[in-house]
């Protein structure tokens, strides 16, 4: 049986979370088993090279469609987010404004402007990923690594060097 968002608890305006291995895609409920979201060209080729199309694109489209078509195999859930940080737009706003956007075509940016972007402007008024946020720490942090350990090289380095002068210092 196709997963509906009534079984949920799933209200117009809430956001829903796809899990779908390599990154996590959004769309907004919009009632009826319906969602809005904004795909990149290209989403129903492999995982691998919606992948690509995630980083590569520069337009996406927003759709509506059935819940279970946007899932597909995958596993989701409901996540308003970001509830906690900004108070929620009215539930009849969000709908639709998400019904008025559809099948235009928007920017897309995988780190600036994204599926989880485009639904959190639409639920709260603020554009943000916290896929985006996760991903620039994690990197950052392996920058950082890369520097503790670059840097661990070269204090290892010096020491090396500093006891070797004193070798010949102290042969001399």
């Amino acid at each position: 049986m196709a997963p509906t968002l009534f079984d949920h608890g799933a209200k117009p305006g809430d956001l829903i979370e796809i899990f779908r291995g390599t990154y996590e895609h959004w769309a907004v409920y919009i009632g009826g088993n319906e969602v809005v979201h904004l795909i990149p060209p290209s989403e129903n080729s492999s995982p691998f090279d919606s992948l690509l199309m995630l980083l590569d694109s520069s337009r996406a489209q927003v759709r509506r469609q059935k819940i279970w078509e946007v899932v597909g195999p995958h596993r989701f859930e409901i996540n308003n987010l970001l509830d906690h940080k900004y108070e929620p737009r009215q539930r009849r706003d969000i709908v639709r404004d998400a019904c008025t956007l559809v099948s235009q075509e928007l920017p897309y940016n995988a780190a600036t402007n994204n599926c989880e972007h485009f639904v959190t402007k639409l639920r709260y008024g603020e554009s943000e990923s916290l896929q985006v946020n996760r991903a620039a720490v994690i990197g950052g942090a392996a920058v950082v690594s890369v520097d503790i350990v670059a840097l661990g090289a070269a204090l290892f380095a010096s020491l090396l060097k500093d006891d070797d002068d004193n070798k010949r210092r102290h042969h001399k």
